[in-house]
């Protein structure tokens, strides 16, 4: 079941408040409408009654698509930054639900889950995106580093973030993003044998692969992230 509470909310542009429906929980095999609009980023989109300015609630809620084996914990960008605490928070959250602390149904569901966690509207999509095409998070997070060293002048730093948007016979294209405000910054397009070449070779990057998929959270962001970066983000 996909749930759904009303809450005030304030429009970033005339700070004028109303309400809206705030999601809780997304079930995409019931509502395959709402894997949808996220995937079109159209999902929590909602227009300012007074100005009309568009604005789009920050993800915070739990996402299910048992046929597709997606679990994932979907929180907002700007917390990032706290993934040390986040990730056992998720992981605690999916044990609870559907691993080894649910009840005995629950935890058969489970067995053809995978748990992650995501900070971002984009980050969320991405996963959806990458179970919708059947690979592999891990080695789609090689794909950007191999993408990074060969890129002269990549709009890299602490508040730029490197999303796959889009999966072609042939092609893979990613963004970088803005990490809050997910304007794109520059759209980059790889052959898509890429991905099946570090796939075929993956033991070469094993250590490195290894880090990437240790935990709920898979996202490359991780290993450059210190206890400095605590302030992205802030104004």
């Amino acid at each position: 079941m996909s749930l759904f509470t009303t809450m005030n909310v304030t429009c970033p542009a005339c700070s004028h408040t109303t309400t809206m429906e705030a999601v809780g929980s997304v079930n995409a095999d019931r509502r395959p409408d709402l894997r949808d609009a996220i995937l079109d980023s159209t999902f929590q989109l909602v227009p300012c009654p007074k100005c009309n300015e568009e604005f789009r609630l920050e993800p915070e809620f739990s996402y299910l698509d048992v046929g597709r084996g997606d679990w994932i914990a979907a929180m907002p960008g700007r917390q990032m930054v706290d993934f040390r605490e986040q990730e056992p928070e998720a992981a605690e959250s999916f044990a609870t639900a559907y691993g080894k602390d649910a009840p005995a149904e629950a935890q058969t569901v489970g067995t053809d889950l995978t748990p992650r966690l995501t900070f971002g509207w984009q980050g969320l999509r991405e996963k959806i995106l990458i179970s919708e095409h059947e690979l592999d998070d891990g080695i789609v997070e090689l794909c950007k580093f191999e993408l990074l060293r060969n890129i002269d002048e990549a709009p890299v730093g602490r508040d730029v973030e490197l999303r796959l948007y889009m999966v072609e016979d042939a092609l893979l294209t990613f963004l970088f993003l803005d990490m809050l405000s997910e304007e794109t910054l520059e759209e980059v397009q790889v052959p898509r044998s890429l991905y099946d070449e570090i796939a075929a070779k993956r033991d070469a990057y094993g250590p490195l692969l290894e880090q990437l998929t240790e935990s709920v959270f898979v996202d490359m962001r991780k290993l450059f992230m210190g206890e400095d970066d605590a302030t992205v983000g802030d104004s």
